[in-house]
C-alpha cells in the first residue's frame, strides 16, 4: 500500500540547508531523474513523498523494505544506503565499516530490482492505456456500427489518423495490418507518458520517455521487427546497393560497410530524438522556474520583478510542449513504420539501359 511519509530533517542538515545556496543544475536533475520515492513537495524542512519498495540481492541474499527506511537518503539500513557522491552517486551501495569504524562504500555493487519512481509511473501509464482501449473495446462491442460517442469519439480519429497516414502509406495496403497493432502501441504510449510528464503533481510530472533506458527499449523493439521481417532483396541491398560503382564495393567494401552501419544507426537515432527532446522540453521549462530563486538569492524584488518573465514564458514552453508530444510520438511512430516498410518492399529487378 502506498503512503505519504513526512519526516524531518536533524538540527545540523536544517542549518546547513539555511546556508546553502539555490543550486539550479541540481534541483533540475532531481526533477528529471530516477528516485527511489516519489518526491511530491517540501514544505520548510519537511519532506513529503511517496516510499517506494526497494528489492535487492546481495550475496545471493535477498532484501526487501521501503525506501522511506534511508529517511530521503540521509541514512543508511539494513547494510544498504543511497550514495549520495561519487560515481554510484543516486544508487543504493552496500555499506561496509573501516578500521575507524566508519561507513565506507563496497565497491560491489547490489543487484537492484527496486520499484523507483519511473517503473511505478510506466506502471500507471500501462494501467490507463490498459483501462482506456479495454474501454474503448467495449463500447465497440456495445455500440457496434453506431456513431462513436465520448472516449471512443475522441481517439477514434487519432487511430485512424495512425492506420491511414502512417501504417499504410509506409508499409503499404496489402501488408500494414501485420504491424499495426505495434505502431498502435508505441504511439500511444510515448504520447500518453509525454503528456503526463507535463502534470506537474502526482501520478504526473516524471520524465518517463526522456529516460535513456525507455527510448532504449522501444528503439530494440523497431530494430528487432525490422530485422526478422527484412525479405531477401533488403538484406541483398545492403551488401550490393544497386546503382552502386563496383568500385565503391570491390576490393574494400565501402558502400556495404555504409549501408550495414545505417542498420543499427536508425534505432539508435530514434532512441536520441525521443530521449533528447523530451529531457530538452523539461530542462528548458525547470531552467525558467530556476531564474527566480536564482535572481531572488540576490535582491527578493529582482526575484519577483523576473517572476512575471519567468511565469510567461514556463506557460509558453508548457503549450510547445504539448505539441511536441505529439509530434515525437507522430515521428517515432512513423520512423518505425517507415523501416518496416523498407524491410518488406519487394524491390524489382532494373534495366541498366
Amino acid at each position: 500500500m502506498i503512503t505519504f511519509s513526512v519526516s524531518q530533517s536533524v538540527k545540523a542538515n536544517e542549518e546547513k540547508s539555511k546556508s546553502k545556496k539555490f543550486n539550479a543544475g541540481e534541483m533540475i536533475i532531481e526533477h528529471i531523474a530516477d528516485a527511489h520515492e516519489w518526491h511530491i513537495m517540501t514544505i520548510g524542512e519537511t519532506h513529503i513523498s511517496i516510499p517506494l519498495p526497494v528489492i535487492l540481492i546481495f550475496d545471493g541474499k535477498l532484501s526487501m523494505f521501503c525506501s522511506s527506511r534511508f529517511h530521503h537518503g540521509t541514512e543508511s539500513y539494513n547494510g544498504f544506503k543511497i550514495a549520495e557522491e561519487g560515481k554510484h552517486k543516486g544508487k543504493i551501495v552496500h555499506i561496509l565499516a573501516n578500521a575507524n569504524g566508519q561507513e565506507v562504500e563496497d565497491e560491489k555493487l547490489p543487484l537492484d530490482f527496486s520499484i523507483t519512481k519511473m517503473v511505478l509511473s510506466l506502471f500507471i501509464g500501462v494501467f490507463l492505456l490498459g483501462l482506456i482501449f479495454l474501454s474503448i473495446s467495449h463500447s465497440y462491442r456495445k455500440r457496434g456500427v453506431a456513431a462513436p460517442k465520448g472516449l471512443q469519439s475522441l481517439l477514434e480519429p487519432i487511430i485512424i489518423f495512425v492506420r491511414d497516414d502512417i501504417a499504410k502509406s509506409s508499409i503499404g495496403e496489402k501488408k500494414y495490418q501485420k504491424y499495426l497493432p505495434f505502431l498502435l502501441t508505441i504511439f500511444f504510449f510515448i504520447f500518453l507518458n509525454n503528456l503526463m510528464g507535463l502534470i506537474p503533481f502526482f501520478p504526473g510530472g516524471v520524465n518517463l520517455t526522456g529516460n535513456i533506458a525507455i527510448t532504449l527499449t522501444l528503439a530494440v523493439f523497431t530494430f528487432l521487427i525490422t530485422t526478422f521481417s527484412g525479405n531477401r532483396a533488403y538484406w541483398v541491398h545492403i551488401v550490393n546497393a544497386p546503382g552502386v560503382p563496383w568500385w565503391l564495393k570491390i576490393p574494400i567494401p565501402l558502400m556495404p560497410i555504409v549501408e550495414l552501419v545505417g542498420v543499427f544507426t536508425k534505432p539508435f537515432v530514434l532512441m536520441v530524438r525521443l530521449f533528447a527532446n523530451i529531457t530538452a522540453g523539461h530542462i528548458i521549462a525547470l531552467g525558467f522556474v530556476s531564474l527566480i530563486f536564482i535572481f531572488g538569492e540576490m535582491k527578493p524584488a529582482l526575484g519577483y520583478g523576473v517572476s512575471v518573465v519567468s511565469v510567461i514564458f514556463y506557460v509558453f514552453m508548457g503549450l510547445l510542449e504539448l505539441l511536441v508530444a505529439f509530434i515525437q510520438a507522430y515521428v517515432f511512430t512513423l520512423l518505425s513504420a517507415l523501416y518496416f516498410g523498407m524491410a518488406i518492399e519487394e524491390h524489382h529487378k532494373e534495366e541498366n539501359h
